[in-house]
């Protein structure tokens, strides 16, 4: 019997003065990890190489030039970057983020080639790329097939999404509406079940305002856009509910009676995810072709070149990027060779005879077909087996 082939797992190096190489390093020293998946790096060796003997570690890096020649068993380093790049830990500078974005951009570029299964990227610093407003937008802008992101902090407790993302808070209000609530619970909804085999989700969505705006008193956007876009929903067969106040809603953990979470805005739904589930959390970007994910922490330069950090993060993100490429084919193998449907078109004479009651003999009229709650119209008759 044929041995499954590994997914081939892409990891960009992120910031380079950051912990993106301490993160990578640490995780491949468990050496079952690659037992799951076969790595390829996309950074710089001599990079590499600096952010190693910091830590003290010594790398086994496989250095490679193209994704083609990753080998299993080992943690391969695709050279993005083969010139010298300062490292400066814990400082955002030019030359890290543009290393940053060399690496994304490979990495990108080599998916639409098939090169690898799944991404999985070491945090960044936004600011030291000019332009850039995060990976989700990127990769959008890069496949460019007409398909949105959603990410999702996750962990095994808590599932948050946002509806505005990285918005100033005086344009929240003016950025929520309802088709924007209905598009991002769909997405979640879908996401829920494609990607992490959940059957039916539940999904709580928070209110705008304190106190879900006491009826208009303090702001009229729950009852002029949420709840009209929960209802739609809900028409829909997506199973939302709310909107609930967000102190009230995580103060009380009511969180653990849902799937997931629909947030407004940045912090209502970063900052409890963070105080209650940042270690070991991730980002997981839903809606693309592309299975991306990441550690849920950022570059962490106060920690950077001091061995001080922990990789759970991103040994999660990469389980969990492996779990989404496979549930993905689970959920889509039995929909891609679906039933034939079965179908009579009443003006069909050759199919006439497989419906056609006896005629009674004393009735001088030709038979009808046999249809229940047939309409008085000529439209096509489909019996669908679905």
């Amino acid at each position: 019997m044929e041995q499954e082939r590994l997914p081939r797992v892409a990891i960009t190096h992120g910031d380079t003065n950051g912990i993106g190489y301490e993160v990578i390093l640490k995780a491949f020293d468990d050496p079952t990890m690659l037992e799951l998946c076969t790595p390829i790096v996309y950074g710089a060796p001599k990079v590499a190489a600096y952010h190693a003997k910091a830590i003290g570690v010594e790398p086994q890096f496989n250095i490679i030039n193209k994704a083609d020649d990753a080998k299993d068993g080992r943690l391969n380093l695709l050279t993005v970057i083969d010139e010298e790049v300062k490292v400066t830990f814990g400082e955002p500078t030019p030359e890290a983020g543009d290393a940053a974005l060399r690496a994304i951009n490979r990495a990108v570029s080599d998916y639409q080639k098939d090169a690898f299964d799944v991404l999985v990227t070491a945090p960044v610093f936004k600011n030291s790329i000019p332009g850039f407003k995060g990976h989700t937008d990127f990769i959008e802008q890069c496949l460019n097939d007409g398909n949105k992101g959603l990410t999702i902090l996750m962990n095994e407790d808590l599932r948050v999404a946002l509806v505005t993302n990285n918005v100033a808070l005086k344009d929240v209000s003016e950025a929520i509406t309802k088709q924007k609530v209905i598009e991002k619970a769909t997405l979640l909804h879908n996401a829920l079940r494609r990607d992490l085999r959940i059957a039916n989700p539940r999904i709580a969505v928070l209110g705008l305002n304190p106190r879900c705006g006491e009826d208009g008193e303090l702001g009229t956007e729950e009852q002029e856009v949420i709840i009209p876009a929960i209802k739609e929903l809900s028409d829909s067969g997506i199973q939302v509910f709310g909107p609930y106040a967000a102190d009230d809603f995580f103060g009380s953990c009511a969180y653990y009676r849902f799937d997931a979470v629909l947030a407004m805005y940045h912090d209502q739904g970063q900052t409890p995810f963070k105080a209650l589930a940042l270690e070991g959390g991730i980002r997981f970007t839903a809606g693309l072709k592309l299975v991306r994910t990441a550690p849920a922490h950022g570059t962490f330069f106060h920690l950077a070149g001091r061995n001080k950090c922990d990789e759970r993060s991103l040994r999660n993100a990469i389980y969990t990027a492996i779990d989404v490429f496979r549930n993905r084919d689970n959920y889509d193998e039995p929909l891609k060779n679906p039933l034939p449907k079965l179908y009579h078109e009443r003006r069909d004479d050759s199919e006439k005879v497989r419906f056609n009651v006896p005629r009674n003999k004393d009735d001088g009229n030709a038979a009808a077909p046999l249809r229940r709650n047939a309409p008085n119209n000529d439209a096509e008759q489909t019996i669908a087996i679905e």
